[in-house]
């Protein structure tokens, strides 16, 4: 196989990230497909056994074994880098596999985390309760503030994590600053991109060391497969996360990879009409409901900076009303909207994430999150927005709001 835009990725890096998401990291076979070959093999085979020897020792370019590397695989990781912006990327099997593998990597024991409070549940587990066990101490902090960031700073504090926007709250973390505080101390800033992709935010660009993803969401787009993937430097990739992801396995399917390639190449135009679905959906919530967290609305506290790191607010946001039992009576009152912990799907969904996405997490954590009883996370897809909002008037009435 041979890319096609060549060795030289310059060409590929001067293209605009809507055609990177099409074309980018693209290899062809003898047989001149059009669309990605499909490489369902777990090993390959050698001319001679010097030539096996010679990939093994490093010598030889080639594929070895595909928890190692695949075609279908090494297409995915090169377009996503180049959508970042990064000179890597690794992907893994699905998105907590990656941001474990991110942490994990680059961490032992005596390391200090500093994590952003407000985070996925799988996330905050990650870091309440897997790091410790392995004599790594993390202090979590209202990641909206910068003084915070500073003040958690210990000699031994080796990451930052966090994600902006964070789920469900929407917290928006300044990225300029908290990752250019890391890089001034030595740390690494590893950020969760789920909720924007590099469609929307390019953390990179903003001075971060290392960008995480659930592939699963937007990537996909469909609701389909998992994946997850980690981008960064080149250094960081290969000499950090690949010793520890060859060794440990969390690898991705080469099937998944080709969905999500697949999905790539519709992310911008999804994503784009999305957030403009979801700014209609959030400006009918925002009279109706006690509450809403969204960005992308000029009443949100960090509507500015939000505008300022993304090209658009995105299709996920969540809002409040009085407590669970309001909050069911809700989701069960829905028509067209889909009862799911899923997100980034092209379907419109909605769930109650203190029951569900959050359920692993302790109350009192929750609390510190900002998860609240009352919250629902809404990711709006691309349908109509009026039927969208019809059917949530509908099921605003029927739990009495």
């Amino acid at each position: 196989m041979k890319r096609t835009t060549g060795t030289d990725r310059t060409i590929t890096r001067n293209w605009r990230k809507a055609t990177q998401a099409v074309r980018a990291g693209t290899w062809r076979s003898e047989q001149g497909e059009t669309s990605e070959a499909l490489f369902l093999t777990s090993g390959f085979a050698y001319d001679t056994a010097e030539t096996a020897a010679a990939r093994f020792r490093g010598e030889q370019q080639g594929m070895t074994y595909s928890r190692l590397q695949n075609p279908t695989v090494a297409m995915l990781e090169e377009r996503i880098a180049m959508l970042d912006g990064a000179e890597a990327c690794r992907v893994q099997a699905s998105g907590m596999a990656a941001m474990t593998a991110a942490l994990l990597c680059q961490l032992s024991v005596g390391d200090h985390v500093v994590a952003g409070r407000a985070a996925f549940g799988s996330c905050r587990w990650l870091v309440d309760q897997l790091l410790p066990r392995f004599g790594i101490t993390a202090t979590t902090i209202d990641a909206r503030d910068n003084a915070a960031w500073e003040a958690a700073i210990q000699p031994n504090t080796k990451v930052f994590f966090f994600e902006t926007p964070a789920n469900p709250t929407m917290d928006v973390v300044d990225l300029a600053f908290v990752c250019g505080l890391a890089k001034s101390r030595g740390i690494v800033s590893v950020v969760d991109n789920a909720f924007a992709t590099p469609a929307l935010q390019r953390p990179i660009e903003w001075g971060a060391d290392v960008v995480a993803y659930s592939a699963t969401k937007l990537m996909d787009g469909q609701g389909r497969v998992l994946a997850g993937a980690v981008s960064g430097s080149a250094d960081f990739i290969n000499n950090v996360l690949l010793p520890f992801q060859r060794n440990t396995g969390p690898n991705l399917s080469p099937f998944n990879a080709w969905v999500v390639l697949k999905g790539l190449e519709t992310l911008d135009l999804r994503v784009k009409k999305q957030s403009e679905n979801a700014l209609q959906v959030g400006r009918f919530l925002e009279g109706r409901v006690p509450r809403i967290n969204f960005p992308g609305l000029p009443s949100h506290p960090q509507h500015e900076l939000a505008m300022k790191q993304m090209d658009a607010c995105g299709p996920i946001f969540s809002f409040e009303v009085e407590g669970r039992e309001q909050a069911h009576a809700l989701l069960d009152a829905l028509e067209l909207i889909d009862i799911s912990n899923n997100i980034g799907d092209s379907r419109s969904l909605m769930c109650h994430n203190a029951s569900t996405t959050h359920y692993s997490v302790s109350a009192e954590a929750r609390a510190e999150m900002g998860v609240s009883e009352g919250m629902l996370r809404l990711n709006v897809g691309l349908e109509d927005p009026l039927d969208l909002i019809d059917d949530l008037d509908r099921a605003l009435k029927a739990a009495g709001l």
